[in-house]
């Protein structure tokens, strides 16, 4: 299995349309298109959302195998992940059911989510599933208190240590919500090598210092998820054209302190 990759780009999410940004991509077509630029500006990974035609947030296995592929055709080779986010619109069941129909390798789901309304038992066998058919799940924590329960739940024999990918949400998806580096300190404190080592982490952040919290948790071991699914702005609070311009901040940021 690949590692996260340093550069994710994460072009829509699950809430943002048309209305927000007229680059925000929904269609397939137009994601596609817009982890084809990302790619072109740096980034090595993408985390795709599907939309439905009025661009609300979906959840289907076919069509994420369409756009998949759709990705991996124009960039082969490329890490490709994708996400299982409830947004108020789907059940932990139907979330687990899904990573499993769909077997993808790269999954990005919610610990919180995915225990929710979920037995003990229950949840051994569908993370024994997912250790038999590769799948990795980058396990998503708001708070130090997702990753006590995340590893509480390993230390109990119910998540494999190996699932050891996770990502740091530096924030909430919050009306004018602006992260800073030192948000992610907390999540360093709690990382715990004695019950999952080699943990294989990357963060995300909102608002205008998206770029520096970025930069922050590469300095310190870290790994980038950046786009317009998270932040809409440039470091210097100017409104972005495209996921691609914001890959390219962050690519130029790091290439200045190399």
């Amino acid at each position: 299995m690949m590692p996260l990759p340093k550069i994710m780009v994460a072009p829509n999410g699950a809430y943002k349309t048309k209305a927000d940004h007229p680059n925000i991509p929904v269609t397939r077509a137009e994601t596609v298109d817009a982890v084809v630029q990302a790619h072109a500006a740096g980034a090595t990974g993408a985390h795709v959302h599907l939309r439905n035609d009025d661009q609300s947030h979906l959840l289907d296995a076919a069509q994420y195998r369409a756009l998949v592929d759709d990705i991996t055709a124009r960039c082969p080779e490329f890490y490709v992940q994708i996400t299982t986010e409830a947004a108020g619109k789907y059940t932990s069941q139907f979330q687990r059911d899904l990573i499993l129909d769909l077997a993808h390798p790269y999954v990005s789901a919610a610990i919180v989510e995915l225990v929710r309304d979920c037995s003990r038992d229950d949840l051994a066998a569908f993370y024994a599933d997912c250790a038999a058919q590769g799948i990795v799940i980058q396990h998503i924590f708001y708070d130090p208190d997702d990753m006590r329960l995340f590893y509480d739940l390993v230390r109990d024999g119910l998540i494999p240590a190996q699932q050891n990918a996770f990502l740091f949400v530096l924030g909430r998806y919050t009306t004018g919500q602006q992260s800073n580096p030192q948000d992610l300190d907390p999540f360093l404190v709690c990382l715990d090598e004695t019950v999952v080592a080699n943990a294989d982490w990357a963060v995300c952040a909102f608002g205008a210092r998206e770029t520096a919290c970025l930069v922050y948790a590469i300095e310190r071991g870290g790994k980038a998820r950046i786009g317009f699914e998270n932040n809409l702005l440039m470091e210097n609070g100017d409104i972005a054209q495209s996921n691609a311009d914001r890959v390219a901040e962050l690519c130029n940021w790091l290439n200045a302190l190399a």
